[in-house]
């Protein structure tokens, strides 16, 4: 499973994200939209947002922190 989670620093739900995958022990990379042009692009193609955070999980797209969503894409129980 593939899991990219795009942020900036001071994005509070970010974090959250962040800790709630950490905290499930779930491998995750991370891309810097504030200071990556080319991930911010990316970030863009796939959600059609400028706005943090969003998740691709395997292609699936969450934008915002939707702990439900994100649960049931990495198939946790809540």
């Amino acid at each position: 499973m593939s899991i990219t989670v795009y942020t900036t620093p001071t994005c509070v739900y970010c974090k959250m994200i962040k800790s709630f995958l950490k905290d499930q022990n779930i491998d995750y990379s991370e891309k810097d939209v504030a200071s990556d042009d080319k991930a911010r692009e990316e970030m863009i193609q796939k959600s059609g947002q400028l706005g943090v955070p969003v998740v691709d999980v395997d292609g699936k797209i969450i934008v915002g922190f939707d702990k439900k969503k994100l649960s049931e894409l990495l198939d946790l129980k809540e």
